[in-house]
């Protein structure tokens, strides 16, 4: 069985261990737990014809103090970007971090996930700029590790990203 190597990246408390939990395990928790270094969880999923096993490697989050080592990256095949939509400065940060790992790694299938869409009326992303992204040619999804909202869907869609590169 094909198995690919994916990275979840972007600030402290957007949610990427939560989305991971929720993929693998289909629960969530309210208590928030710092990921330190990396936490490597394994599922497998159906992606074009294929049965791959998705070996996800939940990194720490990146802050002024601490950056994600680029060792972590190594023989990634795609990676999900996240931000907080209740914290707009989580985007642009998780948007720097895309740019060293492009600069770093060349070009690696991923997908922007936006979430918490669960807090709306706490959103501070502005629609028009998640449409530029998407006019770059970014993948987005609004989600919720909370309700589980686009979690599937975020992993089959770079699940396919991935075959079709």
């Amino acid at each position: 069985m094909l198995q690919k190597k994916v990275c979840m990246l972007g600030s402290f408390s957007v949610g990427k261990s939560s989305l991971v939990r929720r993929f693998v395990e289909s629960i969530f928790s309210e208590q928030y737990h710092t990921s330190i270094g990396v936490k490597v969880d394994k599922k497998v999923v159906h992606a074009d014809g294929h049965d791959v096993t998705l070996v996800l490697w939940d990194i720490h989050g990146e802050d002024a103090f601490q950056k994600v080592q680029i060792s972590y990256l190594r023989g990634m095949s795609g990676y999900l970007l996240v931000a907080d939509g209740t914290r707009r400065q989580t985007l642009e940060d998780a948007l720097a971090l895309a740019h060293r790992v492009t600069e770093t790694m060349g070009e690696i299938p991923a997908v922007l996930v936006l979430n918490k869409c669960d807090l709306a009326t706490q959103w501070e992303i502005d629609p028009d700029r998640e449409a530029r992204l998407a006019a770059e040619g970014w993948r987005i999804f609004r989600s919720s590790a909370k309700t589980g909202e686009s979690v599937e869907q975020i992993f089959s869609q770079l699940a396919l990203a991935m075959f079709s590169q």
